[in-house]
């Protein structure tokens, strides 16, 4: 089972911030996941539509320039970081699941990556690109095929994975909220992997390491690390 840290290690550190993304690479961890909006023709990382959950700003990332963004503290005396930013800290030591919150304009982020790939040794396997938006990954995987998507879902639909499946998606990430051993089992079976967000009990943990699910979305990445080495060695 992989381990993915949720917006860095944001247990620790301000979430989405350069200094969660660092902890979680001491963690070692499997793969880092992201949240992106684009702001003009820059790709920040921040959750949230509103900047004001996780900085001492206020207004709607759809409204504020790149200057406006970066004047905000993102706690500790974070900024919130460009994609590059990222990109040039993790530089290919770990998977990056690059979830998709606001993009208008595709070439912006396939420029990224690929830059990412020339200069900072990361490969086209190590990118995940996830979206609720199934119509953008539609879009996506036309335009370039080769990309791994993740599509996103917070709901059990009635035939399961099928919708994945029919976007090429390399993975379905899903809420563990609306998933069972059915849902898994279907996505397996239909040759996708299946990544669960946001995993921090131990119970919880226990369960999808039962299901044989292949990687979990995780606040505190180390607790899990842990714990899944702690069951899987009782084998």
């Amino acid at each position: 089972m992989q381990i993915f840290a949720h917006r860095g290690a944001s247990a620790e550190a301000p979430e989405n911030t350069l200094l969660a993304i660092a902890k979680a690479l001491e963690y070692q961890v499997d793969g880092i996941e992201i949240d992106v909006h684009q702001i003009g023709q820059e790709l920040v990382v921040i959750h949230d539509r509103w900047v004001q959950r996780t900085t001492n700003g206020k207004g709607l990332v759809a409204n504020l320039d790149f200057k406006q963004l970066r004047s905000f503290d993102a706690g500790l005396g974070q900024q919130v970081p460009t994609l590059w930013e990222v990109m040039v800290l993790v530089a290919g030591q770990c998977n990056l699941n690059i979830e998709i919150k606001g993009l208008q304009d595709t070439s912006i982020l396939f420029s990224i990556m690929a830059k990412a790939e020339q200069e900072l040794g990361f490969t086209t396997e190590q990118f995940i690109v996830s979206s609720f938006d199934h119509h953008l990954l539609s879009q996506i995987k036309t335009l370039k095929p080769e990309t791994k998507i993740g599509a996103l879902t917070a709901s059990k639909p009635i035939k399961y994975a099928e919708f994945a499946a029919e976007l090429g998606a390399f993975s379905v990430n899903a809420d563990m909220a609306f998933l069972d051993e059915a849902f898994v089992l279907d996505a397996h079976r239909r040759g996708l992997k299946v990544f669960v967000y946001t995993i921090d009990e131990p119970e919880d943990l226990a369960q999808l390491y039962r299901w044989k699910v292949d990687g979990v979305f995780c606040n505190k990445p180390w607790a899990a690390k842990n714990y899944i080495w702690s069951i899987s060695s009782q084998k």
